[in-house]
């Protein structure tokens, strides 16, 4: 698809986002049906190209097997970024996609191409990373309020705690969506590793006098949150985590451990079925008789049954998030997140959050990720090229 003149061009593209953005549920899915069915690649033009490159593999033959290729609909993708806000309305609009192509599984080439342009688009040299602090515009502090997804912020009170002078927290913005966060990090500082989340979101200031004193030597990432449902599948969070690491070093000198307070969100769903069916044939009748008093009502209140616990389940933990897999790789999502970034799984925290949604996913259980900058390196290697997952003593011994 050929457009003749940058103004018709915008012109176009303003005429069909606009068009896009007023459109019915069923005019949007016959847009992306449109852009399926009408706009891929030239078949005749791709068959001669692809009988060229055979005949005469040359750098010419190949260069025009790539341009037949190309779907004609990354042409108009291209051509609706040129339209003023058109970056924003691609990013809805791949939003409405994605929703789509659950269904409609076909579609999911037209999102291939959309992902491709904005994966380009949205590459780390774009990206602006900015301090958020009780100074920043409130209509993006709004957004912080209205994005996070690990835990709720409750109120503005709470997120004047959340950027109090014990904590952090940064954001990557685009230059075409200067006032839209792509992607946020929370980070507590702390002395040493923390292992209930209460600890981290103490809605109490602390007082002038104690933040003066205050010496913290552990950075805490504890909540993670991307921003833009239409960006889905480009990661940003590898790249937040360690700028962000290498800014409150440069910031903060005593800082000497980077970790993480992370949730363990597949954990019941694995656990639950093997309860029911006593599928695990390396547990006893003892544990399974254990693991039932899950079921009753007041398990968590009963402090001898949650000392029964603890042990077995932390040993189910490590487990899962060691042993289980798919296509080789960690069950857990946040677990093949942080340990494709190199962290090292260093402690899981039994009732680390009581939350209605943390007992849901995990039975209240956290997990902290260390990124020793000494052996992120190391360990991101072994885990992309061996599938090597690298654990502290204590996870090893779990395991044993």
């Amino acid at each position: 698809m050929r457009i003749k003149g940058e103004a018709s061009a915008i012109k176009l593209a303003h005429e069909v986002l606009q068009r896009y953005a007023e459109a019915d549920e069923e005019a949007k899915h016959a847009f992306f049906r449109f852009l399926l069915d009408e706009l891929g690649p030239n078949e005749k033009d791709l068959s001669a190209a692809v009988a060229d490159y055979h005949a005469n593999p040359d750098p010419v033959s190949y260069l025009s097997l790539l341009d037949a290729i190309e779907p004609q609909r990354q042409d108009l993708i291209r051509t609706l970024n040129w339209a003023p806000g058109g970056t924003s309305a691609l990013i809805a609009m791949r939003a409405d996609l994605l929703q789509i192509a659950r269904y409609e599984h076909d579609l999911k080439l037209v999102d291939h191409d959309f992902l491709h342009l904005l994966s380009s688009w949205f590459n780390r040299g774009f990206l602006e990373l900015r301090r958020i602090d009780w100074n920043t515009p409130a209509f993006i502090l709004e957004k912080l309020i209205r994005y996070e997804s690990v835990h709720e912020i409750r109120d503005w009170q709470d997120l004047q705690r959340r950027l109090a002078s014990d904590r952090r927290c940064f954001a990557f913005f685009h230059p075409q969506l200067p006032d839209e966060p792509l992607i946020f990090v929370e980070v507590a500082l702390t002395k040493g590793l923390v292992s209930n989340i209460k600890e981290v979101l103490d809605r109490s200031l602390p007082t002038t006098t104690a933040a003066k004193a205050f010496v913290p030597d552990t950075a805490i990432f504890y909540s993670i949150n991307n921003c833009q449902a239409g960006l889905r599948g480009i990661s940003f969070g590898n790249f937040l985590i360690k700028q962000v690491a290498d800014e409150l070093a440069a910031e903060i000198r005593t800082l000497r451990h980077y970790a993480t307070l992370s949730p363990i969100r597949g954990f019941r769903a694995w656990l639950d079925p093997i309860r029911a069916t006593r599928s695990a044939e390396w547990l006893s009748s003892e544990d399974y008789l254990l693991l039932a008093t899950l079921d009753s009502e007041n398990w968590i209140e009963n402090k001898d049954t949650s000392a029964e616990l603890k042990p077995l389940m932390e040993k189910l933990c490590a487990h899962y998030l060691v042993k289980e897999k798919r296509d080789a790789e960690p069950l857990d999502p946040v677990a093949r997140f942080h340990l494709s970034n190199g962290a090292r799984i260093e402690r899981i925290n039994w009732m680390g959050d009581l939350s209605a949604q943390r007992l849901h996913q995990s039975y209240g259980m956290l997990v902290n990720y260390v990124y020793d900058r000494r052996s992120v390196i190391k360990n991101h290697e072994a885990y992309v090229g061996k599938r090597r997952i690298a654990t502290s003593s204590a996870i090893s011994s779990a395991l044993r």
